[in-house]
């Protein structure tokens, strides 16, 4: 693992010790995960103010919320990779006693079915949550406000009737399914509804015009869990943060939590802030991290990872009127990313140029723009002359003979097709059928 040096362990110390005290948080703690586990965690102030100057630490629980909704996701498209369901079924064929058509697995995943926020019945004035039959009788009393797709229009509904969706799949709880196949593979022994009776942080409400603490209720969200049920701790979190940066087989292959971190829908006008399926995409700069957050009475929290480096930013705080969760773990993040960059991975050698690549290394034109192929471990791959580094390029795996397809970057899932002289050297190049050849010419001057 690569170490986080003194110097930036000292500025992560300061970033926690400003939201602290800055948010009037009881007892917060910051973590930073890389490399596989947790590198880095602080913890000030108190997890229990009847505890006073007992700090939280990384093995604290805090009630984690809408992170909730990312292991309905992610159990969601593990069924789309068995084959027990589509993202483009409709919620009345795996439902049947629902009356809302024309309602998308994708479009709720992504938040733009259109739906009502939250169950039917005032849930959070009244402080009463529904189960499962009064879940699906709400569901069909709850309007559909907006077009799907239309824009984005978050729903905490909609994530309750996909747990619902996993338990009737599944024939067994939401949660029974999420323990089986994620919190137990990745060995976060300390995810569960509500508090397991270890080290927890009591939630508070801080006032606006004093500085006396008010406790907040532990809430049974009832059939709600899906949306918003679990606790966690920094040290359950980072291994969730590195599994989403470094998928295992075991629990969702890698190419579809990728297919989960490609945006669905902008959530603002400024295109800073996306969602996927399931994940929320933050934008900083040339950069996008993909997480969650999470609210609940007396517990505000947040997880991002920046996927490339494996670097991952986690916020836990124990009060209703926290600072922003996503810019407090994002914030510990990037002040990794740029004041203590990971290693570069030292060059290896290639050993050999397969032999009918031989003579399509170099430079190719197409539209009058050059792009570079060469090989790279034994692989084909082409980058547009002068991309930028964070650009990845695309690379090519054979399918017969002098035929090639695009598995990543540029033109993913494109042909490249290869034509060649009586001698065997390539003359011309059509990818994704745009010509290349070894010099500019125009559109159609080719012919002449």
């Amino acid at each position: 693992m690569t170490e986080i040096s003194a110097q930036t362990q000292s500025a992560l110390s300061r970033i926690v010790a400003d939201r602290q005290a800055k948010g009037r948080v009881p007892g917060l703690v910051g973590a930073v995960a890389r490399d596989g586990a947790l590198a880095w965690s602080e913890g000030v102030g108190s997890a229990d103010l009847d505890q006073p100057g007992v700090a939280p630490t990384a093995d604290t629980q805090y009630l984690i919320a809408s992170h909730s909704k990312t292991f309905t996701a992610v159990t969601i498209l593990a069924l789309r990779d068995e084959g027990k369901l589509s993202l483009d079924d409709q919620l009345d064929k795996l439902l049947p006693e629902t009356k809302h058509g024309g309602v998308t697995v994708r479009q709720m995943l992504s938040h733009v079915s259109g739906m009502q926020r939250e169950p039917v019945g005032d849930v959070w004035d009244t402080m009463s949550f529904p189960n499962r039959d009064q879940l699906l009788t709400g569901w069909n009393d709850a309007e559909r406000i907006g077009k799907p797709h239309h824009r984005f229009h978050y729903s905490n509904l909609v994530y309750s009737l996909l747990g619902e969706v996993i338990e009737r799949l599944e024939g067994r709880s939401w949660y029974d399914s999420i323990k089986a196949r994620i919190l137990q593979p990745l060995e976060m022994s300390r995810t569960t509804i509500g508090f397991d009776g270890g080290p927890a942080a009591q939630g508070y409400y801080v006032p606006p015009w004093s500085d006396v603490p008010v406790k907040e209720p532990v809430l049974d969200i009832g059939a709600m869990n899906a949306c918003g049920g679990l606790a966690s701790t920094a040290a359950d979190l980072a291994k969730w943060a590195s599994f989403i940066a470094d998928p295992v087989d075991s629990v969702l292959s890698a190419d579809t939590v990728e297919e989960m971190c490609q945006p669905q829908i902008m959530v603002d006008e400024r295109w800073v802030l996306g969602f996927g399926l399931g994940f929320m995409l933050l934008r900083l700069g040339d950069r996008v991290t993909v997480g969650h957050t999470g609210g609940m009475p007396g517990h505000i929290t947040g997880t991002f990872v920046h996927r490339p480096s494996g670097t991952a930013g986690i916020a836990l705080m124990n009060t209703t009127s926290a600072p922003d969760p996503a810019g407090f773990a994002t914030d510990l993040l990037i002040k990794v990313l740029e004041d203590d960059p990971a290693k570069p991975k030292p060059w290896t050698p290639g050993t050999t140029v397969p032999e009918d690549l031989t003579g399509l290394l170099g430079t190719w034109y197409s539209e009058g723009s050059p792009f570079v192929f060469s090989v790279r471990e034994g692989a084909l791959q082409a980058v547009a002359q002068g991309a930028p580094d964070w650009k990845p390029p695309a690379v090519f795996e054979q399918i017969s003979e002098d035929v090639y397809r695009t598995i990543s970057g540029r033109e993913a899932g494109e042909l490249l097709r290869i034509t060649r002289d009586p001698s065997g050297t390539p003359t011309t190049l059509h990818w994704a059928t745009y010509l290349c050849t070894r010099h500019p010419y125009a559109f159609g001057e080719w012919l002449d």
